[in-house]
């Protein structure tokens, strides 16, 4: 099955999110208000399980691709095949994904999903002849539902990638403690997956897709606010300070259950409907961890995994005679993210498992 959507025109855009502004500030969208794009899911919850893996699936044809990776211990696939100098310059999908290294095998399975439709690198004359390029990056989630080899495998991605396909185009992002998000938990508070998207004045569309699974903190200690909400252009609204100790109280608490603090990774996947080269999208990728950094505190320690892909699937060329005109692309870029973020700890549900407890920002702070 491919995608109804073609890489380079695209349906006819969807309605600006509600709550969006003319300045192009981060509204309440998802990754897939970029044309082209799809995500699904495939989540392993209770027994054991508490993982799972999210396939980012493009138009046939493929999308631009790059990646930049900042933690300083990532684990991904296929990356290296993104650097500008190298010679592949479409992926079909992009692969994100629970278990750690040993989950990056889902992406074998999105990688057989994708060669049966003939979809990859030509390298022969048969139409057959294909290599998927899937590139993949996996955040630590390994024994938070109890048990230790309980990870993705092939058969993981491949239900995400057919997932992926099934989805209606603009199909909004499921998020929370599904997919790649599942056993995702930053800094003791339970993570997940978040969307967001931001419309540019231009019609341009930037939007984002967090796993959001950081050994860091997501929310300020003095305040018991989400970091990214110091960034939402609004006025902020602070728990009561006897809301903010209980919430401490009881985080403190899970953690002295679960024992060691929670490991890494932040992982995201920036796209765009500009057409961009593999440069501009390795840019792209670059200062979009801004928004990760807004949200996020410590971030890009040697126990994180942080990394950021960015795609452009076209439709929007930028004037040639105007190379700056990026700048409002990588500055929604980082926007996204943060919002993305903020998306993700709103949308957790709190989990226990013979893994630990983890709870929600919400059960604790209510929607501040």
């Amino acid at each position: 099955m491919t995608s109804d959507a073609s890489n380079t025109t695209g349906p006819p855009k969807p309605p600006a999110p509600s709550g969006s502004l003319a300045s192009g500030s981060p509204a309440s969208g998802s990754l897939t208000d970029v044309a082209g794009l799809r995500v699904g899911h495939a989540t392993r919850a209770g027994g054991g399980w508490l993982t799972g893996t999210t396939v980012v699936l493009a138009s046939e044809g493929g999308a631009v691709a790059a990646v930049d990776v900042r933690g300083g211990g990532p684990g991904t696939r296929e990356t290296d095949a993104l650097d500008p100098r190298n010679l592949v310059q479409h992926v079909e999908a992009v692969v994100l994904t629970g278990g750690s290294a040993y989950g990056l095998d889902s992406a074998s399975g999105v990688v057989a999903w994708l060669e049966e439709r003939g979809r990859g690198v030509r390298v022969g004359p048969d139409p057959s002849h294909v290599v998927p390029v899937v590139p993949a990056a996996c955040v630590f989630d390994l024994g938070r539902g109890g048990d230790f080899r309980a990870r993705p495998d092939a058969a993981t991605g491949r239900a995400a990638a057919e997932a992926a396909a099934r989805t209606a185009p603009f199909a909004p992002v499921e998020e929370g403690g599904v997919g790649a998000g599942t056993g995702a938990v930053v800094g003791g508070f339970k993570g997940g997956v978040g969307s967001a998207s931001v419309r540019l004045d231009s019609g341009i569309t930037v939007a984002a897709l967090v796993v959001a699974n950081a050994a860091g903190s997501a929310v300020d200690p003095a305040t018991g606010v989400l970091y990214g909400r110091y960034f939402e252009g609004r006025r902020v609204d602070y728990p009561a300070p006897e809301k903010h100790e209980e919430a401490k109280r009881r985080l403190a608490e899970a953690a002295a259950e679960n024992g060691p603090p929670p490991l890494n990774t932040t992982l995201a996947v920036v796209a765009t409907d500009a057409t961009l080269t593999k440069a501009q999208a390795q840019k792209l990728a670059g200062t979009s961890h801004d928004g990760m950094a807004r949200a996020v505190r410590p971030v890009h320690l040697l126990n994180d995994g942080d990394t950021v892909f960015a795609l452009s699937t076209g439709g929007h060329t930028l004037a040639a005679d105007r190379p700056l005109a990026l700048n409002e692309i990588l500055a929604a870029g980082a926007d996204a993210v943060t919002a993305a973020i903020v998306r993700a700890m709103l949308a957790a549900d709190s989990v226990k498992t013979p893994g630990g407890s983890f709870p929600a920002y919400l059960d604790l702070y209510g929607n501040q």
